[in-house]
Formats: C-alpha cells, sequence, structure tokens
C-alpha cells in the first residue's frame, strides 16, 4: 500500500477580504492488488484497471479460417482489475495504451469454482487459461520474469469470456457487440 500527500492550494472569498489563499493538507491512499501488482504500477487513464497487464493474441475475431490471418497474430492488451471475489475484469484494446486509445471490448474472468456453477451452455463461451494461455502467446509485460512466475498457476487455472462491443478500426462501436468464444479459433502453434 502506498500512501501519497496532496497539497491543494485554493483561494477562499471571506466577507470583507477580496481572497486569502489557504492550503489544504489532502491524504490519499492508493490501494492495488498486491498480487497481481506487486510493483503497484498505475496506469492513470484507464479508471482502475491497474492491477495486471497482460498482452495476447489469439482474440480478434479473423477475417478467415485460415491460421494465418493477421488478426490472429494481433497483440490484445489486457487491462485488468481484481475483485475479492476472485473475478478479473480485463478492459481490452487492440492498439496499444496510448492516452487517446479506447477499448474495444473487455474479458471476463472467473475461477473454476465459479465456472463449474454455470450451465453447460453457458460454459461454451468460456475458454480454460491454462490452455490458452500458451496458444495465445500471453505475456505479462509489466513484470519481471520473478514477479510473473507466481501468477501463471493462478491465472492458469481460471476461465475468461471475451466480449467485444467494438471492431477495429471503427471509429465508433456499430452493430451488436458478440462474444468471441476462443477455443473455436483456427488452432495455431
Amino acid at each position: 500500500m502506498r500512501t501519497i500527500i496532496l497539497f491543494i492550494c485554493g483561494f477562499l472569498l471571506l466577507p470583507g477580504i477580496s481572497m486569502a489563499a489557504t492550503t489544504h493538507k489532502t491524504t490519499v491512499t492508493k490501494v492495488y492488488n498486491e498480487t497481481f501488482n506487486p510493483r503497484q504500477k498505475e496506469y492513470p487513464n484507464h479508471v482502475g484497471f491497474n492491477d495486471l497487464h497482460i498482452q495476447a493474441i489469439r482474440h480478434l475475431k479473423p477475417d478467415t479460417d485460415d491460421v494465418n490471418d493477421p488478426k490472429l497474430q494481433t497483440i490484445v492488451h489486457h487491462h485488468c482489475k481484481a475483485y475479492d471475489d476472485g473475478t478479473l475484469i480485463c478492459m481490452m484494446f487492440h492498439s496499444g495504451m496510448k492516452d487517446q486509445d479506447k477499448p474495444i471490448g473487455f474479458e471476463y474472468i472467473i475461477t473454476g469454482e465459479q465456472y463449474a456453477s454455470l450451465d453447460k451452455a453457458e460454459q461454451r463461451y468460456w475458454h480454460y487459461h491454462k490452455t490458452e494461455i500458451p496458444r495465445a502467446h500471453a505475456t505479462l509485460p509489466d513484470l519481471t520474469a520473478e514477479e510473473a512466475g507466481p501468477l501463471l498457476g493462478p491465472i492458469g487455472s481460471t476461465y475468461g469470456k471475451v466480449i467485444y462491443f467494438q471492431k477495429p478500426g471503427d471509429k465508433l462501436p456499430l452493430g451488436e457487440p458478440y462474444i468471441l468464444v476462443v477455443q473455436d479459433l483456427p488452432k495455431q502453434d
């Protein structure tokens, strides 16, 4: 946990005095998930989705069934927020993490126990990360190998559901959102 002290300078209008400078001391505590964000790295433009940054391919709907479709090789950045119930929600960006990049979808991640509670019809929309992490060449680019090592087991035991509300290249979200069934994508090395 890290504490940041902010000094806020303002002007107060007082009766009989035109303006008086005042200084207020405010303490703000930043709390990030210590497991998934051990260095407490902050991504100020992404409103709390600071706990884990994952990069992965095989997260865009290809234009063809060809294993060489370029969309299957496009890196999608996942910026995730961890919740106390064991779930994570990851905002997904296809173009990087510059100030004006907008999310195009999200991945909802649940535990194995939560997955087991779903009916069979719903389970088909979820992919098992132990299988998909190697296929997607997923990395944790903001962590050292030493920091990432302990996370691979817990992440591998989770399930993800990918939901898109915008296609890459569209300026606005057009049409209906859709679920990308990752395990149905053409298999690659």
